[in-house]
């Protein structure tokens, strides 16, 4: 049964990918689905309570419930969260470059959707409506397979969707939501769903990204871990440095972006490097540091190994080590990172220059809070993750990531010799 209604999703995707939509149309679609939003509210909340209820039941920790909750703030920001897509450009069908051969072939780089994709993700119920509408803007059905702790706001946020395409005539498995609690699903569209599925995007813990790029048969496009490093170098304002930091670590310490290790020069260890650290240590946050950092430091300090090197611990813990000089921070960060963002604070331009060029993240920053690594952040409307892969796209992936593109040749008849 499952098997079957899976791959009746998957042909339902490749039927609707046929469909051409015209993106004011499309635009038209999500002010509509932004209008049911609002007239849904309470039904919204309702169906938000019944997983509220089971996460008690099943005893989830405080801060999953936390981000599991909808409230009319929260309901308002997917509301505003849709507008901004609406604002954009539509990225398809954009002529991106245009060339003339010598021979006389004219050659253009047309932007197309990169085709269907799946979304596995856990519990923000805000990403199905952020997903699909910035899937179905750039052209891509979508399946969605949300997890069971939001399984009842997930399907009504796609449902909603689906009235709003179904009012404007287009079909509306352009959005589909797989309405199965079973963990075998992931399994099965992972392995048995390359036929219709063109690429994955895994978006939850670490345990959920593994096992998505462990098993898929399908390209992926994701982060398995955020091990962001911010480094005070010699030539660190103290005031700035202390600012960024108290920011990128304890702003929110379950995102990918907060920052799990802090590298400080050793000239500025003294100078003003154990002061941000008291004050890390009286805002409930725990230290662990190498022997160099430990002996400067009196307050409350644990012994660093090397395994905390790479640690993302998602929560108020950090990890500290002293470095002689750029060099030393730029290789530990390509050691140990996880090609996710990585920031330098620093007043000198060519140190900055150095840094941002030589780290290996999708994200490097310079006197900048490691916390901004956010599509929305970025302008782009929104994300359906952040993308640490080598190959493109990398960092957060909005709209203008979600595209392939394709070669148009034309020329009056010519043959190759």
């Amino acid at each position: 049964l499952m098997k079957s209604l899976l791959l009746n999703i998957g042909k339902k995707s490749k039927k609707a990918f046929l469909c051409k939509i015209k993106s004011q149309k499309k635009d038209q679609v999500l002010k509509d689905f932004c209008q049911l939003i609002k007239k849904n509210k309470n039904r919204i909340i309702k169906e938000n309570q019944k997983d509220i209820k089971n996460a008690n039941k099943k005893k989830l920790k405080g801060n999953l419930i936390q981000r599991l909750i909808l409230d009319d703030r929260k309901i308002l920001n997917i509301v505003v969260s849709i507008k901004k897509i609406i604002k954009l450009k539509d990225p398809t069908n954009i002529i991106l470059e245009k060339w003339v051969r010598p021979n006389g072939l004219r050659i253009s780089k047309i932007s197309i959707p990169i085709g269907i994709i799946g979304v596995i993700y856990e519990s923000r119920p805000n990403v199905t409506s952020d997903v699909a509408s910035l899937c179905f803007k750039s052209g891509n059905p979508v399946i969605l397979k949300g997890g069971t702790e939001s399984f009842y706001s997930n399907r009504i946020l796609a449902k909603l969707f689906r009235i709003s395409l179904k009012k404007n005539k287009i079909d509306e498995n352009f959005v589909q939501f797989i309405d199965v609690k079973k963990r075998k699903v992931v399994d099965f569209l992972l392995t048995k769903m390359e036929k219709f599925i063109d690429v994955i995007i895994p978006r939850g813990g670490k345990s959920l990204v593994k096992k998505v790029q462990d098993l898929s048969n399908i390209p992926t496009i994701g982060h398995l871990e955020g091990v962001c490093h911010s480094y005070v170098d010699k030539y660190a304002n103290p005031d700035i440095a202390k600012k960024i930091i108290i920011n990128s670590k304890l702003r929110n310490t379950a995102i990918c972006g907060a920052t799990e290790t802090i590298l400080l020069h050793e000239k500025i260890i003294k100078k003003f490097g154990i002061s941000i650290l008291k004050t890390l240590e009286q805002k409930g946050c725990k230290i662990i540091a190498d022997n160099k950092i430990r002996n400067f430091y009196n307050g409350k300090i644990y012994r660093a190994s090397i395994k905390d090197w790479s640690t993302e611990y998602l929560s108020p813990i950090v990890s500290v080590k002293s470095v002689k000089n750029l060099e030393e921070a730029i290789s530990h960060i390509n050691k140990y990172g996880t090609m996710h963002t990585d920031c330098i604070i620093t007043k000198d331009l060519k140190s900055a220059k150095k840094f941002l060029n030589e780290v290996k993240s999708s994200i490097a920053m310079h006197n900048t809070s490691t916390q901004f690594a956010d599509g929305g952040e970025f302008g782009f409307g929104g994300e359906v993750g952040i993308s640490t892969n080598r190959l493109p796209p990398r960092g957060p992936v909005g709209l203008n990531q979600l595209i392939s593109y394709k070669y148009q040749v034309s020329s009056k008849g010519k043959i190759r010799k």
